[in-house]
């Protein structure tokens, strides 16, 4: 019963009593008429059926919540972490990396057959409820398959590097799993839609006709050369519709939803396509890739300090301190201090949003934007009229009023 003892089995239970305090003041902002400030935007039948789809959403979110801080206790309260240890030890004959692989695989496998079953409810209950679902079930475990496979084959050899680093360098480690994993995103931020997306997707260039000529011609009207505009066959998993800018240099493209393509006009395409080409001017992207490497740093720092604490891995059920029990204490120890950091960046992403639609605005038609924001919150069941606190922990986009009234 050390303190590290006391705050590893605190930590989870503050954080799920505040996730569902959070959830709480959300639900009392719903109401069973519309409000008047949604008047002549969002139809009343619309209004209810995007509660009831959240109310949804979040009972789902509380039992999947409610079972994995149950589980996460029970492996902290039982020393079931120090046990996975043991058992990788031995399978390993006791190889300190390989048994640092062997125990986070054993882990990440527990996690997601765990996470499986609530994603698949969300997908074929939930969303086919609601209309959304396209998904097969073939697809939905053919995308789970390749989610692990791309988890063994990135993760694998960072976690053999990164402990191979502690077991050679001790706690300066840090400075090279740093760069390492620096490397990594910066690849990932140039590579993504190239590499990722196609496991998943198809992606095809827009072809040539009105669109093609409008977003053209917007693109020289601001300056930004782009030639890399495609089309990604989102509607085989949903009817929801989005858009994104990915990459740098020669290898930046706008993607473009086919729901997109389906549902929205050539100008309201074009202003949401101003407002991902904003991100890019107001240089947002290297600039959250550039916190995101900061607050990397920041954790392997701390990390650094605490690794060879006895306390950590006893925490956990174990005599003998090892990398990976003092990683999995650390990991929940830091979550605090990660809530911290994911206020300030959702604080900036919402900043940049906002950014981005000025630009939009200033170089597109406003209400060409306006509407399809509100096409956007309809058409995928957004909550309108968020709790200002669920709002500020939680949201990295602005609320639509909100961005209608900056538009305005």
């Amino acid at each position: 019963m050390n303190i590290v003892f006391i705050l590893i089995v605190a930590v989870p239970i503050a954080e799920f009593i505040l996730e569902q305090y959070l959830v709480h003041l959300n639900k009392t902002m719903w109401s069973d008429r519309l409000p008047e400030k949604l008047v002549g935007i969002c139809p009343e039948e619309e209004y209810r059926k995007s509660q009831h789809y959240q109310k949804d959403c979040y009972g789902l979110s509380f039992w999947s919540s409610l079972l994995s801080t149950s589980v996460l206790l029970i492996m902290i309260l039982f020393g079931l972490f120090s046990i996975v240890n043991g058992w990788s030890a031995k399978i390993t004959g006791e190889h300190p990396i390989w048994t640092a692989i062997l125990f986070f695989a054993i882990i990440g496998a527990g996690s997601m057959i765990i996470a499986l079953p609530f994603s698949y409810y969300q997908t074929f209950v939930i969303e086919k409820k609601y209309g959304f679902n396209r998904t097969t079930v073939k697809i939905f475990f053919m995308d789970a398959l390749k989610s692990a496979l791309i988890s063994v084959v990135f993760g694998v050899p960072i976690l053999w590097l990164v402990t191979w680093f502690y077991y050679k360098t001790g706690t300066s480690f840090w400075l090279y799993a740093w760069g390492l994993v620096t490397a990594f995103s910066v690849f990932i931020n140039f590579f993504y839609s190239e590499l990722i997306v196609p496991l998943f997707n198809k992606q095809t260039p827009l072809g040539e006709g009105p669109l093609r000529t409008k977003i053209e011609e917007f693109s020289h009207k601001s300056g930004f050369a782009i030639k890399n505009i495609f089309v990604i066959d989102g509607s085989k998993r949903s009817t929801k519709s989005n858009a994104y800018f990915s990459g740098f240099g020669s290898k930046k493209r706008i993607v473009l939803y086919d729901t997109l393509l389906a549902d929205y006009t050539d100008d309201e395409i074009v202003a949401v396509l101003a407002h991902e080409i904003g991100h890019y001017k107001k240089k947002h992207i290297i600039y959250s890739m550039i916190l995101s490497i900061v607050l990397n740093g920041l954790m392997l720092f701390l990390f650094s300090l605490v690794v060879d604490n006895p306390n950590f891995s006893r925490a956990l059920g174990s005599e003998t301190s090892s990398f990976q029990l003092g990683l999995v204490a650390f990991g929940i120890l830091y979550s605090p201090l990660s809530t911290i950091t994911e206020l300030l960046t959702n604080y900036l992403s919402r900043k940049n949003e906002f950014e981005a639609d000025k630009f939009s605005a200033e170089w597109s038609d406003p209400k060409q934007l306006a509407s399809a924001l509100k096409k956007l919150s309809i058409k995928n069941l957004s909550n309108m009229t968020p709790h200002p606190a669920y709002q500020f922990f939680y949201y990295s986009h602005p609320p639509l009023l909100q961005r209608l009234e900056r538009l305005e």
